[in-house]
């Protein structure tokens, strides 16, 4: 993967939203924007979590009410960032160890500035 960088190929702006907002309006937004993920930021826009349509797939097994939960009460808190200048061959790299497919990108103050996905990784890959 040379040394492309993740600034090169991320998604930004990236959408974020709070960990109170209702998860159903939350995935109306992710289906309006044709995206399948989005960044859930504190007030300072730093990342607390990430929502993804498989924690969709999971909350809706689970039977949950997506009129009466929040975003925060389904996100995974535990998440990998980049920056921007990391190379794609070493996200790449943390998404297959941790097998995930979005990366949060933050800045130097841990501030989310996009977002890096396996499909951009594989648009990369199809244009190299």
């Amino acid at each position: 993967m040379s040394d492309a960088t993740v600034a090169e190929f991320m998604t930004s702006p990236v959408l974020t939203v709070t960990g109170d907002e209702i998860a159903l309006d939350v995935a109306a937004a992710m289906d309006d924007q044709a995206i399948n993920s989005v960044v859930v930021v504190d007030e300072a826009c730093q990342a607390e979590g990430i929502l993804t349509s498989t924690d969709y797939v999971r909350l809706t097994a689970d039977g949950v009410d997506p009129t009466e939960t929040t975003v925060a009460d389904h996100m995974t808190r535990d998440i990998v960032t980049a920056s921007p200048d990391t190379t794609l061959s070493a996200v790449a790299a943390r998404m297959r160890a941790n097998d995930i497919s979005h990366v949060p990108v933050v800045d130097d103050e841990d501030r989310v500035t996009g977002i890096l996905s396996a499909t951009d990784l594989t648009s990369y890959l199809a244009n190299g």
